[in-house]
């Protein structure tokens, strides 16, 4: 298994879901199988869902359904003889991430009966190496952030570098049954067995990229979860796993869009997948060729994501129809938020610390935080969340507490009688504990893609032999 050359031809891979956990389909693998899949690929993580699975250490996925979409991988791989290659394990790919995955893939294992050898791809990051990469003038910044200090690395609960293909085209090639890797751009890890097994490059990023979130590069997003990809010298060929499902050639190029602010250039490390001149032709009613695809090759940088917790925050929640409030939704936010502040600093004093207190308004404004424009029809309703960020979750609940009143009552008019919103909870006070975000928007400079990674072996063949 693992890194065995596959038969002269395309080489095929099923990307079975767009993430480990979200439901991988046991007939779409087998199909994918009998077709003539030379491994099984998928990422596993994102920051998507913000910095605390990183700072923390944990999925947001839960581990049910992660054993459960394994077992069905590991299954396929062991019985037909090929490679599973997971990225980004864990949801954020930190070592606490890789080392939950690996601990669910050692128990399936053994469910299954299965000796698997397997490799772990370690890329977080030591903070003493980081500070000597950026004191050489190795670390740049990403827009909107500048320069790196050794203080803002210091503040960092873990920080990891965004593996490209390299280190598991190293485990293939040393014989992994399975790989877990820790973070990694999802376009490398669909893209390693196929640059390994001499795909052209250009193809092999460009049917990774289509292909990382599985059926979403088909034309029924919600009709299955995978693909297969089949790379060949002259391009690839991108077909969904389920019979009732397609793609064309619009369900295609559209997943170049796809996080990506440029259509037609995608940034990977140690180059850029370029797709302008890709040409996407259907070849059945089910599947779509890609030709043109071009990879400019590059320094090599890796991306660092490093996440931190902060300061603390309590909630609370009410509803509002009241009609007077609806016809003048800003004047009342500026009015209340106003009250509040004074309200919290007269009643907590300096206990209170540097504090801050925000108004959501749910239904008029909240996701963008600008005004409408004037003649702005009034919602039928609106819902008003409560934001008390503290140093202490102490202080954040005592200010949300010393509100209470006023974030209930708050009226439009002075002059009329007291209002009644609707609350959401009681006690109204939700503690949502500590804040985490990323501190980290900066590339490494290596010279040798496997500099910052750490492979560990599990060879689960040899530990029953012995």
């Amino acid at each position: 298994m693992g890194g065995v050359r596959v038969s002269p031809g395309p080489i095929n891979i099923i990307v079975p879901t767009g993430s480990l956990g979200s439901g991988a389909v046991e007939e779409e693998v087998r199909l994918g199988v009998a077709r003539g899949a030379h491994a099984i690929a998928t990422d596993a993580g994102s920051t998507d869902s913000g910095a605390a699975y990183l700072a923390l250490g944990m999925s947001k996925n839960n581990r049910g359904s992660v054993k459960r979409d394994l077992t069905i991988l590991m299954r396929a791989g062991a019985e037909a003889g090929i490679p599973l290659i997971v990225g980004t394990s864990g949801q954020a790919g930190g070592d606490k991430n890789l080392d939950w995955t690996r601990d669910i893939v050692i128990e399936v294992a053994r469910e299954l009966g299965i000796s698997p050898r397997i490799a772990l791809l370690y890329s977080e990051q030591d903070k003493a190496i980081l500070k000597a990469k950026n004191a050489a003038g190795k670390i740049t910044p990403l827009a909107p952030l500048g320069a790196l200090d050794d203080a803002t690395i210091d503040a960092c609960d873990h920080i990891v570098a965004a593996m490209g293909p390299e280190p598991y085209m190293a485990a293939l090639r040393d014989g992994a049954d399975i790989i877990l890797g820790g973070r990694t751009t999802d376009t490398a890890v669909i893209a390693s067995f196929a640059l390994l097994h001499g795909a052209p490059e250009g193809a092999a990023w460009h049917a990774g990229k289509v292909s990382e979130c599985g059926a979403q590069c088909a034309v029924y997003r919600n009709r299955g979860s995978g693909v297969l990809i089949s790379i060949s010298q002259d391009g690839f060929e991108v077909s969904p796993l389920s019979t009732d499902n397609r793609c064309d050639p619009d369900s295609v190029s559209a997943h170049m869009l796809y996080e990506n602010s440029d259509p037609f250039r995608l940034v990977e490390p140690g180059g850029v997948l370029d797709v302008t001149d890709a040409v996407y032709t259907p070849v059945d009613d089910r599947t779509v060729k890609v030709t043109g695809s071009v990879w400019e090759p590059r320094p090599y940088t890796m991306k660092l994501e490093g996440a931190a917790g902060g300061r603390f925050q309590t909630l609370m929640l009410i509803g509002i129809q009241d009609p007077d409030v609806l016809c003048r939704i800003d004047e009342f936010h500026d009015s209340m938020l106003a009250g509040l502040y004074e309200r919290a600093r007269k009643s907590v004093g300096p206990e209170a610390g540097d504090f801050h207190i925000s108004l959501r308004m749910y239904g008029w404004n909240a996701v963008s935080g600008d005004k409408p424009p004037a003649g702005t029809p009034a919602p039928r309703e609106i819902g008003v969340l409560f934001v008390a960020t503290a140093d202490t979750q102490e202080a954040a609940t005592q200010i949300a507490k010393a509100c209470n009143a006023y974030f209930f009552h708050w009226p439009i008019s002075m002059d009329k009688e007291l209002p009644s919103y609707g609350f959401a909870f009681t006690p109204a006070d939700v503690e949502r504990g500590q804040v985490y975000e990323f501190k980290l928007n900066h590339v490494v400079h290596v010279d040798d893609p496997m500099e910052l990674v750490r492979t560990v072996w599990i060879d689960l063949r040899a530990a029953e032999a012995a």
